[in-house]
């Protein structure tokens, strides 16, 4: 491909991208989920100037992202049911969060590549989730994100793994609470917690009364750096590892087989690069992403993984894929 082109390539799918982000932001999925609309009235409801709208809209059409018959624009199929924010499979969060952090830090992407350093609201301090958790509004728009981002491999996580085998199970890390909400729901015999910082416990047990959850899935408060693990028949890391250094990395997996019990087991899910380093592009550029996010973390490959378990003390590893570019990487005490 020529250079122009491969240039007007990459402006495009910027442009395309911040569209998207755009419409999510504006709650325009979610408008058109009560039903369809002709464009002066989904202009007036969204607040869109008239000389933007039509062009706006209309892009979402070629996109593929909306549909419009007859006058009337209308979701697709899978933006009803991924970016309606009213339904439990909204996935719009990682969006949000994309759109009002994300997208201006990797436009310093250079810098960081000579660097080394993050390039987000924590630039100066380092400390990104001490700038995050301090912000009840940015946190909450961090947890909604995560869900996001742990909605399809947690089914598939809930699917896969022989559950029937354990009774209780530890969401570290868990944000909102989609991935013990989701397992817990599909495997009536299991009782499960998540474990974050005490700052997340409200948002936490807001979404687990929302779905209906409350009996059967706890909170647990700690913090994984300076407290022991809580301990159960499954501990699950999801998306939590890649965050961190090496030497972090391992003393979390350290940590971990510490806790469980003999026989228990640790899933570790993350975009788990291929171990040839050649398909994953999602796997990688989120291990760039970590680079603008974080000091020290980085995503890493099955291979690698299975490697820190088993200097851990874990007897036997596995990888098994998931959906999408995420796999889940599972190890045996």
């Amino acid at each position: 491909m020529p250079i122009r082109e491969s240039a007007a390539g990459v402006k495009l799918s910027k442009t395309w991208y911040k569209t998207l982000l755009s419409a999510v932001e504006l709650g325009l999925f979610t408008e058109l989920a009560k039903g369809p609309a002709n464009l002066s009235a989904l202009s007036r409801r969204l607040g869109l100037h008239d000389r933007s709208a039509r062009d706006f809209l209309d892009a979402l059409v070629a996109l593929k992202m909306l549909d419009r018959r007859d006058g009337l624009y209308r979701n697709t199929a899978e933006t009803d049911h991924f970016l309606d924010r009213a339904k439990p499979s909204y996935m719009g969060g990682l969006l949000e969060m994309a759109n009002a952090r994300l997208y201006a830090s990797w436009g310093s992407l250079t810098e960081a590549l000579k660097t080394g350093r993050n390039q987000n609201e924590a630039k100066e301090s380092g400390d990104v989730f001490g700038a995050l958790y301090a912000d009840p509004d940015r946190l909450r728009l961090f947890l909604a994100a995560m869900s996001g981002v742990s909605f399809g491999a947690t089914q598939a996580i809930a699917a896969k793994f022989p559950w029937k085998d354990y009774q209780t199970f530890v969401d570290i890390g868990t944000a909102q609470g989609m991935v013990p909400v989701t397992i817990a729901r599909a495997h009536n015999h299991l009782s499960g917690a998540g474990y974050d910082l005490p700052e997340v416990k409200p948002i936490f047990e807001e979404f687990i009364a929302q779905h209906g959850m409350r009996e059967r899935v706890k909170f647990l408060s700690g913090n994984f750096f300076t407290d022991p693990l809580p301990s159960a028949d499954v501990l699950i890391m999801g998306h939590i590892l890649h965050d961190w250094d090496l030497s972090q990395k391992r003393m979390l997996l350290e940590k971990a087989y510490a806790a469980l019990p003999m026989g228990g087991a640790l899933i570790v899910y993350e975009s788990i690069i291929d171990d040839e380093r050649r398909e994953n592009a999602f796997g990688l550029l989120m291990s760039l992403n970590m680079l603008i996010e974080t000091t020290g973390g980085f995503d890493f490959t099955g291979a690698d993984c299975q490697a820190w378990m088993r200097e851990a003390g874990f007897s036997q590893t596995r990888v098994e894929p998931l959906t999408g570019a995420d796999s889940m990487v599972i190890a045996i005490k």
